[in-house]
């Protein structure tokens, strides 16, 4: 079991314990033991799918012998009535990890298919939709893979993963100059600072970073910015971050940064819509 698949499997047993699925008391009532059947889960909207591992490990949890196959893999668009997953095993399992399951698969696949959404408002700009570090705690790597599955891209991963100073790592060091001269030269090349204001921006003219964080800047205002940095010795990397949504990302793309991050992928996406049906008992 490589790391990836040990998170999983961790991740999944937590929902298990929380929804106490080893005890189902309604499914040990009225289904034998040894009762062996199909069922399938379909979409009940259009969308992307993501979430194949954890809805798989759920039904595995409960009896290892199940059969899982991926219908429609992550990556890939459904439609209504298209099926996702296909379940063989005892049937006991089958139901009481439904709801787990379903939880796992239409959850990450809110988060694909809103990243989608995403990525095709700027398809064709250069632009690319990051995630941000706003996600559901203990779910984070797995909201991040379903921002690639539906054609976004992943910021840090973590605090470790990277030097991003915002606004108040820039107040505790008195000033971005003071923060630029703390970080020095060569961890200044592989850093980002966010910059609320033109005067801000300004001030990393001669000291530029790898990349800038235009923090809550309207499309105007990124235009006026990204303007400015092209005339720069060097031109950093210019991201957007704050009040991006689904109706100016467009503009924001058009204003040419090349990256846009969005929050709302893990923090605000919905879910979605699946049901699960047996079919065969």
């Amino acid at each position: 079991m490589d790391d990836r698949e040990r998170r999983v499997a961790e991740t999944v047993k937590a929902a298990i314990l929380e929804d106490a699925a080893r005890r189902d008391a309604t499914t040990k009532l009225l289904v034998d033991a040894g009762r062996a059947g199909d069922a399938v889960i379909r979409a009940k909207a259009r969308g992307v799918v993501s979430g194949h591992d954890a809805a798989r490990e759920a039904f595995r949890a409960l009896d290892p012998a199940i059969a899982y196959s991926a219908a429609s893999p992550d990556g890939s668009r459904v439609e209504p009535g298209a099926a996702v997953a296909r379940i063989y095993g005892r049937v006991r399992a089958i139901l009481s990890a439904e709801r787990t399951a379903l939880n796992f698969l239409q959850h990450l696949s809110g988060v694909a298919t809103l990243a989608a959404a995403f990525a095709e408002k700027v398809a064709g700009t250069g632009a690319v939709i990051l995630d941000t570090r706003k996600t559901t705690p203990g779910l984070r790597f797995l909201e991040k893979e379903a921002v690639v599955h539906g054609g976004g891209r992943n910021h840090r991963a973590d605090l470790a993963s990277m030097i991003l100073v915002k606004d108040n790592h820039i107040a505790a060091a008195g000033g971005i100059a003071a923060a630029v001269k703390r970080l020095g030269a060569a961890r200044l090349a592989e850093s980002e600072i966010e910059v609320g204001s033109l005067e801000e921006l300004r001030v990393l003219r001669d000291t530029p970073p790898l990349r800038i964080m235009l923090d809550n800047f309207d499309p105007a205002g990124v235009s006026e910015a990204v303007a400015e940095i092209r005339g720069w010795p060097v031109r950093p990397e210019v991201e957007v971050s704050g009040g991006v949504s689904l109706e100016n990302a467009a503009a924001y793309a058009a204003a040419g940064v090349d990256f846009i991050s969005v929050g709302a992928l893990t923090s605000r996406a919905g879910v979605l819509d699946m049901s699960l049906d047996l079919e065969g008992v």
